[in-house]
Protein backbone atom coordinates (compact mmCIF):
# COMPACT_ATOMS: atom_id res chain seq x y z
CA UNK A 1 0.00 0.00 0.00
CA UNK A 2 1.29 3.49 -0.46
CA UNK A 3 2.59 5.24 2.46
CA UNK A 4 0.94 8.62 2.92
CA UNK A 5 2.96 11.36 3.94
CA UNK A 6 1.94 14.42 5.27
CA UNK A 7 4.04 17.82 4.54
CA UNK A 8 3.38 21.54 5.49
CA UNK A 9 4.06 24.51 2.75
CA UNK A 10 3.87 21.98 0.31
CA UNK A 11 2.40 25.05 -2.44
CA UNK A 12 5.58 26.32 -3.07
CA UNK A 13 9.71 26.39 -2.88
CA UNK A 14 11.16 23.47 -1.36
CA UNK A 15 7.43 21.99 -0.03
CA UNK A 16 6.10 22.08 -3.60
CA UNK A 17 9.75 19.60 -4.84
CA UNK A 18 9.21 17.35 -2.31
CA UNK A 19 5.61 16.93 -2.89
CA UNK A 20 6.27 16.31 -6.63
CA UNK A 21 9.20 14.03 -5.82
CA UNK A 22 7.15 11.36 -3.84
CA UNK A 23 4.47 11.64 -6.23
CA UNK A 24 6.60 10.49 -8.55
CA UNK A 25 7.40 7.95 -6.34
CA UNK A 26 3.97 6.58 -5.79
CA UNK A 27 3.43 8.08 -2.04
CA UNK A 28 0.24 9.28 -1.80
CA UNK A 29 0.48 13.17 -0.37
CA UNK A 30 -1.51 15.65 2.18
CA UNK A 31 -0.63 18.94 2.14
CA UNK A 32 -2.05 22.39 3.55
CA UNK A 33 -0.76 25.98 3.27
CA UNK A 34 -2.42 29.28 3.30
CA UNK A 35 -3.70 29.77 0.41
CA UNK A 36 -4.75 27.92 -2.63
CA UNK A 37 -2.59 28.49 -6.20
CA UNK A 38 -2.33 27.23 -9.42
CA UNK A 39 0.05 23.89 -8.50
CA UNK A 40 -2.53 22.95 -6.05
CA UNK A 41 -5.46 23.44 -7.91
CA UNK A 42 -3.72 21.33 -10.59
CA UNK A 43 -2.73 18.31 -8.33
CA UNK A 44 -6.30 18.14 -6.82
CA UNK A 45 -7.60 17.74 -10.48
CA UNK A 46 -5.01 15.24 -11.92
CA UNK A 47 -4.83 13.39 -9.05
CA UNK A 48 -7.55 13.30 -6.53
CA UNK A 49 -7.47 9.74 -5.09
CA UNK A 50 -3.12 10.13 -4.29
CA UNK A 51 -3.50 13.87 -3.41
CA UNK A 52 -5.08 15.70 -0.90
CA UNK A 53 -4.90 19.56 0.05
CA UNK A 54 -6.59 22.04 2.86
CA UNK A 55 -6.21 25.81 3.38
CA UNK A 56 -4.57 26.29 6.98
CA UNK A 57 -2.62 28.33 8.67
CA UNK A 58 -0.51 26.01 11.15
CA UNK A 59 -0.70 28.61 14.02
CA UNK A 60 -4.07 27.61 14.30
CA UNK A 61 -4.00 24.20 16.99
CA UNK A 62 -7.47 23.48 16.44
CA UNK A 63 -7.22 24.23 12.46
CA UNK A 64 -4.20 21.50 12.74
CA UNK A 65 -6.19 19.34 14.64
CA UNK A 66 -9.04 19.00 11.76
CA UNK A 67 -6.54 18.97 9.33
CA UNK A 68 -5.16 16.08 10.54
CA UNK A 69 -8.28 14.52 11.30
CA UNK A 70 -9.46 15.02 7.11
CA UNK A 71 -6.23 13.17 6.16
CA UNK A 72 -6.86 10.10 8.00
CA UNK A 73 -10.43 10.15 6.88
CA UNK A 74 -9.40 10.15 3.21
CA UNK A 75 -6.44 7.74 3.46
CA UNK A 76 -7.02 5.42 6.76
CA UNK A 77 -3.47 6.11 7.75
CA UNK A 78 -0.84 8.13 8.26
CA UNK A 79 3.09 7.18 7.34
CA UNK A 80 5.00 10.07 8.18
CA UNK A 81 4.94 14.12 8.72
CA UNK A 82 7.60 16.52 6.96
CA UNK A 83 7.58 19.78 8.82
CA UNK A 84 8.07 22.00 6.11
CA UNK A 85 6.27 25.30 6.60
CA UNK A 86 8.10 28.33 7.54
CA UNK A 87 8.33 32.19 7.85
CA UNK A 88 11.34 34.29 7.48
CA UNK A 89 11.77 38.07 8.21
CA UNK A 90 14.69 39.56 8.29
CA UNK A 91 15.55 42.68 10.65
CA UNK A 92 17.58 43.89 13.98
CA UNK A 93 15.96 41.85 16.82
CA UNK A 94 15.32 45.60 18.52
CA UNK A 95 13.82 47.07 15.59
CA UNK A 96 12.02 43.72 14.87
CA UNK A 97 8.09 44.26 15.02
CA UNK A 98 6.35 42.34 17.85
CA UNK A 99 4.08 40.82 14.85
CA UNK A 100 6.82 39.21 12.75
CA UNK A 101 8.75 38.18 15.73
CA UNK A 102 5.04 36.31 17.08
CA UNK A 103 4.36 35.02 13.47
CA UNK A 104 8.39 33.28 13.53
CA UNK A 105 7.82 31.79 16.73
CA UNK A 106 3.45 30.75 16.14
CA UNK A 107 4.50 29.15 12.23
CA UNK A 108 7.71 27.63 12.37
CA UNK A 109 7.96 26.04 15.75
CA UNK A 110 4.14 26.51 17.50
CA UNK A 111 2.89 24.74 14.05
CA UNK A 112 5.45 22.33 13.95
CA UNK A 113 4.52 20.78 17.45
CA UNK A 114 0.69 20.98 17.15
CA UNK A 115 1.11 18.99 13.79
CA UNK A 116 3.69 16.60 15.18
CA UNK A 117 1.36 15.76 18.36
CA UNK A 118 -1.91 15.22 16.29
CA UNK A 119 -0.22 12.70 13.50
CA UNK A 120 1.51 11.03 16.62
CA UNK A 121 -2.37 9.98 17.61
CA UNK A 122 -2.41 7.86 14.47
CA UNK A 123 1.18 6.47 13.77
CA UNK A 124 1.55 5.34 17.91
CA UNK A 125 -2.01 3.82 17.13
CA UNK A 126 -0.33 1.75 13.78
CA UNK A 127 3.08 1.41 15.70
CA UNK A 128 5.54 3.15 13.30
CA UNK A 129 6.36 6.24 11.78
CA UNK A 130 8.46 9.07 10.46
CA UNK A 131 8.67 12.95 11.52
CA UNK A 132 10.97 15.08 9.70
CA UNK A 133 11.53 18.12 10.61
CA UNK A 134 13.18 20.88 7.89
CA UNK A 135 15.90 23.23 10.29
CA UNK A 136 18.21 25.42 8.78
CA UNK A 137 22.04 25.58 9.36
CA UNK A 138 20.57 29.29 10.39
CA UNK A 139 19.69 27.38 13.77
CA UNK A 140 22.90 25.76 14.02
CA UNK A 141 25.68 28.70 13.15
CA UNK A 142 23.30 32.59 13.28
CA UNK A 143 23.16 35.00 11.13
CA UNK A 144 22.84 38.84 11.64
CA UNK A 145 19.30 39.81 11.41
CA UNK A 146 17.68 36.38 11.53
CA UNK A 147 17.64 35.88 15.08
CA UNK A 148 14.53 35.07 16.02
CA UNK A 149 14.29 32.67 13.03
CA UNK A 150 17.47 31.06 14.00
CA UNK A 151 15.64 31.00 17.66
CA UNK A 152 13.10 28.79 16.14
CA UNK A 153 15.47 26.43 14.39
CA UNK A 154 17.17 25.71 17.09
CA UNK A 155 14.36 25.03 19.02
CA UNK A 156 12.84 22.27 15.87
CA UNK A 157 16.57 21.13 16.22
CA UNK A 158 16.14 20.36 20.27
CA UNK A 159 12.58 18.71 19.51
CA UNK A 160 13.75 16.43 17.33
CA UNK A 161 16.13 15.12 19.38
CA UNK A 162 14.15 15.04 22.11
CA UNK A 163 11.27 13.17 20.32
CA UNK A 164 13.55 10.63 18.82
CA UNK A 165 14.51 9.69 22.60
CA UNK A 166 10.35 9.62 23.28
CA UNK A 167 9.07 7.60 20.00
CA UNK A 168 12.18 5.83 19.79
CA UNK A 169 10.40 2.42 21.76
CA UNK A 170 7.21 3.08 19.52
CA UNK A 171 9.63 2.69 16.35
CA UNK A 172 9.08 5.87 15.03
CA UNK A 173 11.89 8.03 14.05
CA UNK A 174 12.99 11.64 14.47
CA UNK A 175 15.11 13.01 12.41
CA UNK A 176 15.53 17.14 10.87
CA UNK A 177 17.38 18.22 7.82
CA UNK A 178 19.31 21.82 7.94
CA UNK A 179 19.78 23.56 4.17
CA UNK A 180 21.84 26.23 3.86
CA UNK A 181 19.96 29.18 1.44
CA UNK A 182 18.53 27.03 -0.62
CA UNK A 183 17.54 29.44 -4.36
CA UNK A 184 14.01 30.22 -3.11
CA UNK A 185 11.09 32.70 -2.76
CA UNK A 186 11.93 32.68 0.65
CA UNK A 187 15.55 33.72 -0.01
CA UNK A 188 14.31 36.28 -2.70
CA UNK A 189 14.59 38.57 -0.57
CA UNK A 190 18.28 38.87 -0.24
CA UNK A 191 20.18 41.62 -1.73
CA UNK A 192 22.83 40.76 -4.13
CA UNK A 193 26.15 41.93 -1.25
CA UNK A 194 24.35 39.54 1.19
CA UNK A 195 23.69 36.82 -1.91
CA UNK A 196 26.85 37.37 -3.05
CA UNK A 197 28.70 36.76 0.83
CA UNK A 198 26.74 33.56 1.33
CA UNK A 199 28.06 32.60 -2.43
CA UNK A 200 31.67 33.13 -1.50
CA UNK A 201 31.79 31.79 2.02
CA UNK A 202 29.91 28.23 0.44
CA UNK A 203 32.48 25.85 -0.90
CA UNK A 204 30.42 24.84 -3.37
CA UNK A 205 30.05 28.22 -4.24
CA UNK A 206 26.67 28.56 -5.38
CA UNK A 207 23.28 28.55 -3.31
CA UNK A 208 21.89 25.46 -2.76
CA UNK A 209 18.60 24.33 -4.88
CA UNK A 210 16.04 22.29 -3.74
CA UNK A 211 16.73 19.20 -5.97
CA UNK A 212 19.65 19.24 -3.38
CA UNK A 213 17.66 18.23 -0.58
CA UNK A 214 14.90 15.94 -1.82
CA UNK A 215 16.95 12.85 -2.31
CA UNK A 216 17.48 13.15 1.42
CA UNK A 217 14.37 13.44 2.33
CA UNK A 218 13.42 10.68 0.17
CA UNK A 219 15.91 8.44 2.20
CA UNK A 220 15.49 9.51 5.63
CA UNK A 221 11.57 8.64 5.12
CA UNK A 222 12.61 5.39 3.47
CA UNK A 223 13.40 1.36 5.36
CA UNK A 224 17.31 2.53 4.44
CA UNK A 225 17.23 4.96 7.16
CA UNK A 226 15.57 2.43 9.44
CA UNK A 227 18.49 2.84 12.25
CA UNK A 228 18.83 6.54 11.78
CA UNK A 229 17.31 8.41 14.67
CA UNK A 230 17.56 11.94 16.30
CA UNK A 231 19.73 13.49 13.86
CA UNK A 232 19.89 17.33 12.30
CA UNK A 233 21.26 16.27 9.04
CA UNK A 234 23.48 19.47 7.36
CA UNK A 235 22.78 20.20 3.55
CA UNK A 236 25.19 23.41 2.93
CA UNK A 237 27.70 23.06 0.33
CA UNK A 238 30.31 23.24 2.80
CA UNK A 239 29.57 26.50 4.56
CA UNK A 240 29.69 25.07 8.05
CA UNK A 241 32.71 22.46 8.09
Amino acid sequence: MNKVIVISGGSQGLGKSIVVSLMENNFKIATCSRHENDFTKQMQINHPKKFFWQPLDISDRHGVKKFIQSVYKKFNRIDALINNAAVAYDGLLVLQPYDQIEKMLAVNLAGSIYLTRETLRYMMSKGTGVILNISSIIGQKGYSGLSVYSATKSALDGMTRSLARELGGADIRVNAIAPSYLDTKMSSTLNDEKRGQIIRRTPLNRLGKTKDIIGMVAFLLSDDARFITGQVITIDGGINC
